[in-house]
């Protein structure tokens, strides 16, 4: 049998045995997933005294299924956030990031096997045969040819490549969740902004219907002005309330040229090539049941606490790499090298060489190097678990200020409901008096002013119900998954 045969034999049973013994322990902590919350704070998320939310109800389901903007019926609303979910420079960068982290796990993994390596090469040189003493000798000029290969493998004794990979793959799954939270959020400011776009062309068109009632009463007293029931000086307060309620036009205007461009940006478009749709409150409906995840259950479902989580996960596994850092290791290796003089001679008997090599590694004194990164590996866990609690209190937060805000909101619609009701109750009384003889123009301009006020709040707070709902969607992290 060619030696060649044998030694590649040889190099196979090494690598075996050194993955047998590979099997050894697996030093620092493991990870633990942090515990759920457990009595009140895993009944809700309301303070005493907080009003409920209208339509809300408290499950303990993970996730609502389906891409949540739908529970608006709004044809365009889903048409955005499609269309800025397969365009947006953020998912890019989300998924870029991902794709990096990946990569590196499958990087950090691929250390963990058996390296193995092939080499090749051609020389030519002159021996120098004064150098070996001896003298009088020619020194000859040859070629030199090799080919060969080489196989290592680490045995990671204590575990301190495991815990690398594993805290690699924290890593990867802390970028799979901000993934997920780059989505949630860019969903979710598409849907603010359509509800922004719709608020303010509600409160324009609003704005536009009271200048135009404006109008009217001028109109009235300049009737009753030809008429001689008035001086000519009484158009005067008219036509003041009708320039003060122009004056807020252009602002609304502004805002809503604002929100449009907004739409583009998250859109991943330019205002140049961009049109945003024409979002209408009338066509928006106001879901009538909407599942609140538990705590209990938000915790496990919302991107950002899993990704503190996983955080968390990868700090821990770190601690085991600094750890192991402070024991022993075993690397072995093996080489195989075919050389010759003539390249027919190169797979000869003779023209081989081989060697099994072992080699042992053991920290003796490093000026307490590896004992302070094993401390700061373990400070960084614990502020690693500090951030985590800490996301999970804000994610609590959030939700009760949402549920909080959205039952204000249901409290706000029915009072300036009625007080818009009384108010154009007044305003019809003191137009008609006026017509009749037995009112004043300052009781019409009065009326009519808190009409206007009635109208325009009450079109603001139809707006922010809105906006409240859709950051209450975002804030439960409801699903969105089946719209890509």
């Amino acid at each position: 049998m060619p030696l060649s045969t044998r030694s590649l034999r040889r190099l196979a049973v090494a690598s075996v045995s050194a993955l047998a013994l590979s099997a050894c322990a697996t030093v620092g902590p493991n990870f633990r997933t942090p515990e759920p919350p457990k009595g009140p704070a895993a009944a809700g998320y309301a303070m005493a005294g907080d009003a409920p939310a209208p339509g809300v109800r408290l499950t303990p389901d993970v996730r609502a299924g389906g891409p949540w903007w739908q529970a608006f019926g709004s044809p365009e609303l889903d048409q955005s956030v499609r269309q800025a979910l397969a365009d947006s420079p953020t998912v890019a960068e989300a998924t870029a990031t991902l794709q990096r982290a990946q990569a590196q796990l499958a990087a950090t993994r691929g250390a963990q096997a058996p390296q193995v390596d092939a080499n090749a090469g051609a020389q030519r040189e002159r021996i120098n045969t004064q150098a070996f003493g001896f003298t009088g000798f020619p020194s000859p000029t040859i070629n030199l040819f090799s080919i060969g290969g080489g196989v290592s493998y680490d045995l990671d004794l204590f575990g301190g490549r495991k815990r690398a990979t594993e805290a690699a793959q924290a890593r990867a799954e802390m970028a799979a969740r901000q993934a997920d939270a780059a989505y949630l959020t860019l969903s979710g400011n598409v849907a603010l902004q359509a509800m922004r776009i719709a608020s303010l062309r509600a409160q324009i068109a609003t704005l536009q219907t009271i200048i135009a009632d404006d109008q009217r009463v001028v109109e009235m007293v300049r009737k009753a002005q030809q008429a001689g029931g008035e001086a000519p000086s009484a158009v005067t307060g008219g036509l003041a309330q009708v320039a003060q309620d122009e004056a807020l036009l252009p602002p609304l205007v502004r805002d809503l040229n604002a929100a449009r461009h907004q739409m583009a940006l998250l859109a991943g478009k330019s205002p140049a090539e961009f049109s945003a749709p024409d979002f209408d409150m009338a066509r928006l409906t106001v879901p009538s049941d909407i599942p609140v995840s538990l705590p209990s259950a938000l915790v496990r479902n919302r991107p950002d606490i899993l990704a503190a989580e996983a955080d968390l996960h990868a700090a821990t596994a770190a601690v085991g790499v600094a750890v192991a850092n402070q024991y022993p290791d075993i690397r072995l290796s093996a080489n195989l090298t075919q050389s010759a003089i003539k390249p027919e001679n190169l797979f000869n008997y003779a023209s081989s060489g081989w060697n099994l090599m072992g080699g042992v590694t053991a920290p003796i004194f490093h000026g307490g190097t590896l004992k302070a990164e094993r401390q700061a590996a373990e400070a960084d866990a614990r502020a690693s678990m500090a951030r985590y609690q800490q996301t999970v209190l804000r994610a609590f937060v959030q939700v009760s200020d949402v549920l909080a805000a959205l039952a204000s909101d249901q409290q706000s619609l029915a009072a300036l409901g009625q007080a818009q009701t009384a108010a154009e109750a007044t305003a019809r009384d003191a137009q008609t008096a006026y017509r009749l003889g037995g009112g004043t123009l300052l009781q019409v301009i009065d009326a009519q002013r808190q009409l206007n006020r009635a109208r325009r709040a009450t079109v603001e707070a139809e707006g922010q119900r809105y906006a409240d709902l859709v950051q209450l969607f975002t804030a439960t992290a409801a699903d969105w998954r089946t719209a890509t």
